[in-house]
């Protein structure tokens, strides 16, 4: 139970990858443990398409950039989390993939009523596996509007059916060692008891 608690607090999102591809069976192995997950009614409405090719990566990457700058030209009243990465899209060079070599994108069949948080715990299996073996993974929030697209679902073969629920990078850190500890908020916790 220890190991499995420091993978849980030592597990940081990665936002610098090397060069060095995962192999298909380094991934197909990590998503096999990975949906030893709860799902409702045992239903297992996961789906994955896994893209190990840069080139398609960084297509995605500038389709989902255009698609938040004009979202943000639109908005009366953007907020700050808004502003604070229109920068980073507006630079041609950046990539929301950050240059990963593997993007795993999980979808969930919408037919099961509880698939997003069924996909959503396949995801946190598959980030935590990736680091209890020394590997980077981050989930792309601005992956989302691309991926889940009708446009996007055909070209990836993915019935219209199923929801984008969780597009998760992986791959090698750019550079070894420990990483700084990223403290948590303080949180309320209310226990209603027998007594009450």
């Amino acid at each position: 139970m220890k190991e499995l608690r420091e993978v849980i607090r030592s597990r940081r999102s990665c936002r610098s990858y090397s060069p060095e591809p995962l192999t298909r069976a380094q991934v197909e192995a990590l998503i096999a443990e990975a949906v030893w997950a709860p799902s409702g009614s045992n239903n297992q409405p996961w789906r994955f398409v896994v893209v190990q090719d840069r080139e398609r990566l960084k297509r995605y990457s500038d389709i989902a950039k255009k698609g938040y700058l004009e979202a943000f030209r639109q908005s009366p009243a953007p907020t700050a989390q808004m502003k604070m990465y229109e920068s980073f899209l507006n630079d041609p060079n950046s990539n929301i993939f950050y240059n990963a070599s593997t993007l795993v994108i999980i979808y969930g069949d919408s037919s099961s009523r509880w698939h997003v948080y069924d996909c959503s715990m396949v995801a946190q299996n598959l980030m935590l596996l990736a680091a209890a073996d020394g590997l980077g993974s981050c989930w792309i929030g601005f992956a989302h509007q691309v991926l889940n697209s009708d446009a996007m679902k055909q070209e990836l073969g993915v019935p219209a059916e199923y929801g984008l629920v969780a597009p998760i990078i992986l791959g090698h850190w750019a550079q070894a060692g420990p990483r700084p500890e990223v403290p948590r908020k303080p949180f309320t916790t209310a226990f209603v008891d027998a007594a009450q």
